[in-house]
């Protein structure tokens, strides 16, 4: 298992590798020169070309790339700031841990009622409860978070004043946004689980079971729901790098300072080194989580394992008998 982790790991450096030269080529030839914009109108072509070079900015394209991908992968090092003037990895570890919770709170949210939900609609099928529950995913599909967002704030703070509509403070300043963006998660989840849950309700272990005597909650809790489980891990993951998407807008919309208002900052500044370090800084994020529930699925289903041990046996006696 330690083999098959390892190699997961390595795969990460091909895609990381891919997003650090593909996100640099699209800043090195964009139009515009973010030095001229970081000092303004007023500045003279002197000062303009001392600051580029201060920022390391005067060199060829290799020469960047090189300097700027060897800091990646020796230092960790994503660049600077143009308009703070700070290292983009702090800024990053800064504002990441609420990024994160945020992602986190909706993904419990997203859990906790798409799971049911799609369980209710399975178990179901065809009824007012099925039918209902693929209103509420769809529902949930076709609404947009930020509209989510602005109604729970209307709503709750402006009206009612229950809950903060900005900043962060607490965990009370996580709700809303975690409702607004764990929306999509939810409707996601229930339809997973209906399509998983119906799937293993016509298998033939549950027939027998059911065959046997077994009461239908027993079937239920020990034989549809375990197997269920993993198409449904699977799918966490990708949803998990969907809600940290996500929070790029929700958090622009209760003016969390996470990663997104930071991207999105750095954007309307054309501050480009800091757009270039947080877009690795998230591909880094998203390929982690990716290899996580990679290791998850792989203690779940052993299939996944015994596929990967008869491959290296198989590998192994090729060579032997060469």
């Amino acid at each position: 298992m330690g083999k098959y982790i390892a190699k997961r790991i390595l795969w990460l450096i091909p895609v990381i590798m891919g997003v650090t030269f593909l996100i640099f080529t699209i800043m090195f030839f964009i139009p515009g020169d973010p030095v001229a914009i970081m000092l303004g109108s007023s500045a003279t072509p002197a000062e303009i070309e001392q600051a580029r070079e201060m920022l390391g900015l005067n060199g060829s394209y290799l020469h960047r790339f090189w300097n700027y991908a060897s800091g990646v992968f020796l230092r960790f090092d994503l660049g600077t700031s143009f308009q703070y003037g700070t290292s983009v990895t702090a800024d990053m570890l800064t504002r990441f841990p609420r990024t994160f919770t945020l992602a986190v709170a909706s993904m419990l949210i997203s859990i906790c009622v798409g799971v049911p939900l799609g369980v209710i609609a399975a178990t179901h099928q065809n009824t007012v409860s099925d039918r209902a529950s693929m209103i509420v995913a769809m529902f949930g599909v076709s609404m947009p978070s930020f509209w989510l967002a602005i109604l729970l704030v209307l709503l709750f703070s402006m009206k009612l004043g229950l809950l903060p509509s900005y900043g962060i403070g607490g965990l009370k300043f996580y709700i809303l946004p975690a409702i607004a963006n764990s929306f999509g998660g939810i409707a996601g989840f229930a339809r997973q689980t209906r399509s998983s849950v119906l799937e293993c309700i016509r298998a033939d272990y549950v027939t027998t079971a059911r065959a046997k005597g077994v009461s239908e909650k027993k079937v239920l809790m020990g034989h549809i729901l375990p197997n269920s489980m993993i198409p449904i891990i699977t799918y966490a993951g990708t949803q998990f790098s969907g809600l940290l998407g996500g929070a790029i807008v929700i958090e622009n919309v209760f003016t969390i300072p996470g990663i997104g208002t930071y991207m999105v900052q750095a954007i309307n500044y054309r501050d480009y080194g800091a757009v270039q370090g947080s877009v690795i800084f998230s591909a880094i994020t998203f390929s982690v989580v990716m290899l996580i529930v990679d290791v998850i699925y792989a203690y779940v289903d052993p299939r996944i394992k015994a596929q990967y041990e008869n491959k290296q046996r198989s590998t192994k006696n090729g060579k032997n008998k060469k």
